[in-house]
Formats: structure tokens, sequence, C-alpha cells
């Protein structure tokens, strides 16, 4: 039985028809299958039905008309893993620090430097990638991040010195730092009002799935012994292919989204792109409606007034330097004028206290479990550290992966409860009890006295702390215009690295002597968070600007 998808051209709109048959083909509408049937209309001689769709459609009325279905399911699935891939390059550094500190010949201090550096290259290129996501298209700028991920995280595993492995990291930040802003704000531009806090929040699981791979990778890999041989002068040891490993989710994701991703539709629309936006909407309904006989209507789309003008400047290398500067700086002076800078300064707080507090905690939590291995708390530990350090890093302790792995896996029962209340409750209420919860739960961290009371606040502290980020992707996305969005994500992620690079330098300089101050001091950085959150606005189910 053949299968027709009707599609409606009115008026000048008819002309345009054609240019659509090759995006119908890119979602499998071949003639095996069915056929699509094109219906014009000119004039004064169209039917009801036909008139009723004259009317141009705005964003949000094009994204409900292209349905909810298999499309999004595979958006959700193909930015999922890209959001995995950025937490396996974060969270790989943590891994390594029980076995790479003997091998790099590492103070805890340089550990507090090596898993800073990560983060300061996030900062940089979170704003950098955002503003030209905001201003050439989300697609590209994924691609182009995702790939210095990859290719860099890759190349670290060969340094032989601890200074190249710093350098090598800190790019490999850059790239991680911009596909994270990047990612939110695509992926939420395809998704129905209704729909859109849910997915957003399933988005954001996938960075638990992240952390539970690297987990997962660090317990099969880093513990095998005979995974040793000489590669030139260089001692290729089992850590190095864990870092070679987690390279390959970051790459994969380059690969798919060059290959097989379209545009955002709102930011083809914001640049005045209309046609490419209505292929992108047109391929969304067939996924959507494959085996349907329903009817999508394409006649036009109310593109803003004050879209985005686009103007080549002329003059000399330090005119262009300066007119790029000040472009580059706009977006910023924007996040603070009106209505915005309430909102944007309560963000600054947020990000800041809960990057110094979640990024300062989780990146030492192997190595507090370690110290811990013994029993009583890992503060208490230390002496005995620091008068064994390199002998202790062989033979590799498993039971240190195993215990990572089961608190990566404690923020599942966090992220169920915010994909299922998420458009309930709302990201502003979720956002202030998990960061009032979190700061409570890293205060009984100073009470901890055994191995498995450290295991049981470390699984609570992940399991609400990671509310908190998921309230955090949603509101960010939703308190900001299209033309802002990616900046102001690549500039609170960057508020957010600054606090996450100065976290882990006093959690590095502190742990030997008084990591009872770090710990309190992200409590109460917590709490500072949680009672900020109260004056956002709410943005439940809010449209996209």
């Amino acid at each position: 039985m053949s299968r027709h998808i009707h599609i409606v051209a009115s008026g000048d709109d008819a002309a345009r028809v054609p240019l659509l048959t090759s995006h119908l083909e890119l979602a499998s509408l071949d003639s095996d299958e069915g056929e699509v049937i094109f219906e014009r209309s000119i004039g004064d001689n169209a039917n009801d039905v036909q008139r009723s769709t004259q009317r141009k459609r705005t964003y949000e009325e094009a994204v409900e008309d292209a349905g909810f279905g298999l499309f999004h399911g595979l958006l959700l699935v193909v930015c999922g893993w890209a959001n995995a891939s950025d937490a396996v390059e974060i969270v790989c550094v943590s891994f390594l620090l029980p076995t790479a500190r003997c091998d790099l010949h590492l103070s805890s201090s340089d550990m507090g430097l090596l898993t800073a550096n990560i983060f300061l290259g996030m900062m940089i290129g979170g704003y950098m990638w955002g503003y030209l996501a905001d201003q050439r298209g989300r697609q590209k700028v994924l691609v182009m991040s995702l790939t210095v991920n990859g290719v860099f995280g890759a190349l670290a595993s060969f340094a032989p010195r601890f200074w190249l492995f710093l350098l090598l990291r800190f790019i490999s930040g850059v790239g991680v730092g911009g596909s994270i802003p990047v990612i939110f704000s695509y992926f939420s531009e395809f998704q129905p009002r209704l729909k859109r806090g849910a997915m957003i929040s399933a988005l954001a699981t996938f960075w638990m799935a992240g952390n539970i791979l690297a987990a997962g990778l660090a317990w099969l890999v880093i513990p095998r012994t005979w995974v040793r041989f000489s590669l030139g002068g260089l001692d290729f040891q089992s850590w190095r292919l864990f870092v070679v490993l987690c390279s390959v989710p970051s790459l994969t994701s380059a690969l798919i989204f060059s290959l097989a991703m379209p545009e955002s539709p709102r930011f083809l629309m914001e640049a005045g792109r209309e046609t490419e936006a209505l292929h992108v909407f047109c391929r969304m309904f067939a996924i959507n409606h494959r085996g349907s006989l329903k009817t999508f209507s394409i006649c036009g789309l109310h593109i803003p007034s004050e879209k985005k003008e686009r103007e080549t400047r002329r003059g000399g290398t330090h005119t262009r330097c300066f007119v790029n500067l000040k472009q580059g700086l706009a977006p910023i002076r924007q996040l603070f004028v009106g209505e915005l800078a309430s909102r944007s300064v309560c963000l600054v707080v947020i990000f800041y206290c809960i990057s110094f507090g979640y990024y300062g905690l989780w990146m030492w939590f192997p190595e507090l479990f370690k110290r811990a291995e013994d029993g009583g708390s890992p503060c208490a530990n230390v002496s005995r550290l620091q008068s064994d350090d390199n002998q202790s890093c062989y033979p590799v302790k498993t039971a240190v992966y195993i215990e990572g792995f089961v608190t990566a896996a404690s923020n599942l029962p966090g992220n169920i409860f915010t994909i299922l209340l998420m458009d309930v409750i709302g990201g502003k209420a979720l956002l202030c009890c998990s960061l009032l919860l979190s700061s409570v739960s890293v205060f009984l961290i100073y009470e901890v006295k055994t191995k498995a009371q450290s295991l049981l606040i470390s699984c609570v502290f992940s399991g609400v702390s990671v509310v908190a980020w998921n309230s955090l992707d949603v509101l960010g996305t939703e308190l900001y215009p299209t033309q802002l969005r990616s900046s102001a994500l690549g500039f609170f992620t960057g508020i957010g690295r600054v606090a996450a690079i100065m976290g882990n330098i006093v959690f590095g300089q502190l742990v030997d002597t008084n990591c009872v101050i770090p710990v309190l001091l992200v409590s109460a950085l917590l709490l500072t968070g949680g009672i900020t959150a109260l004056r956002l606005p709410r943005t439940k189910q809010a449209e996209l600007t």
C-alpha cells in the first residue's frame, strides 16, 4: 500500500516546492516506501484547506506543525552522545590521578593544576565558540569544537613530559568549552514548547552516561598491567591507552554532526535564511510522520523584522581586528542591560558557586577514595600517603575505580527525577532545592569516619547536584533570546570554568594540609547559590524568543 505525505504550498511559496525534494529524500522517503505528493495552490483558486494555510508560521508554530517523534528521538541520541563525550574528556583526568601522578612525577599541587588546566581551556573556548555559534551557526561550530576536543585529547596520551601533557589537555579543553553550551542551544531549538524542559533534562542525563563510561573504562583498562610497551622513548602504560579511548566519543560525534545533522531552524530564521529553515522543518515532519497521511503546509515563515544583519566591513587589518573584538564583546554588554541584567547577575553567582563546589570536589573523588582505602576519613590519611607516595601507585587497586563507577551511576535517580518533574515543578524550584540539599550533603563529608560513609555521602552529593545542573541547562536556554543564547551560555560556563579552576587549585593546595577547609567552603558556596536562585524569574514552559 503506497504512503502519501501531502505538502501544501500556496501563493509564491509554490515555487519553492522543488527545493524540498532533496531533503525529503534524506528522510528516506523514496519510491520503495511511498510517494511524496506536492499540492500547489496559486492565486484565488485555493480550496478552503489551502486558504487556512495562507498565514506564515512563527517559529514556535512551525516546530509544533513539524510534530514530535522519531526525529527528536534520533536528535536526542546524537546530541546526547556529544554531551557524553564532553563529560568523558573532563572526568577522565580525575581517574588518571591515582596512577599518572607516579609516571609524570606529580605533587598534589601539580594534580590540582592538571585538573584546573582543562577548565582554563573551557573558559576560553566557551565564549569563543558560543559567539561563533550565534554568528555562523550551531552545527558548524559543534563539528569544529568536537574535533579539537578529540584530536588533542588523543595526542595528550603520547606526551612524555608533564608540561606537554598539560598543554595538550588545555587545547582539548578549548574544544570541550565550545560544545557544552552550543549543544544545548542547538538541541533546544528543535523542541516543541511543552516538551522542551523534559527533553533538555533527558539530554542532560547523557552527562551521567559519560561519567559512567569514563569510570567503566578506567575500571576495565587502567588496572591492566599487560597494557605496557615502549614507543620510542615513551613508556606507554594502561592509563595512556585510557586517554586515547576517551577521545573516541568526541571524534565520532564530530563525524555524525558533519555528515547527518541539519542546522538549527531557529538560527536560520534569525539569519533570514527562510528557505533553508523550511527544508529543516520538512525534514523533521517527514521523519516524525513516516507512514502517516498527515499534511504539512508550507506557506512561509514569519521572520522577525529585527533579524540579524551581517555587514562586510572594509578597512585595514587593525580596523578589522578592532571591529571583530568590539562585536565579540557586544553580547556580554547586552546580558547586563535592561531586564536581562538582574537574571545575568544571579546566574554569574550561581554558576560560580556550583562550579567551584562540584568540580572542585568531583575531580578529587578518586584521589579521596584512594586515601580512604584503608578506612577512616580521607583527610586523616594524608601523612601515610606523603611518606609512601610512589609505591602507592602500583599495583593499581580496582576498588578506587569501582567506587568512582558507583558514584557516577548515583546520578541516575536525580536525572529521572528531573525528566519527570521539570515541566511540572519548573527549573527555578528544582535549582533552589537541589543546591540547598547539595550544601548539606557536602557539609556531612566533614563528619565522615569510614570508607563506607565516604562512598555514601559522595553518592548523595552526586545524585542531588545533578538536579541543579539539569535545571541550569533548562533555565539557561529559556532566559535569553536566540541571538544571545549561545553567547550567554558560553559566558556563564566561562564563569563556571574560572570557579572550577580556583576550586581545583584550592583543593590541590590544601588537600595535604587541611582538607576540611575546602570541604566547608564548598558547602557555604552551594548554600549561597541556592539562596541566589530564588531571585531568578520563572520560565516553566516558556516560549523561546
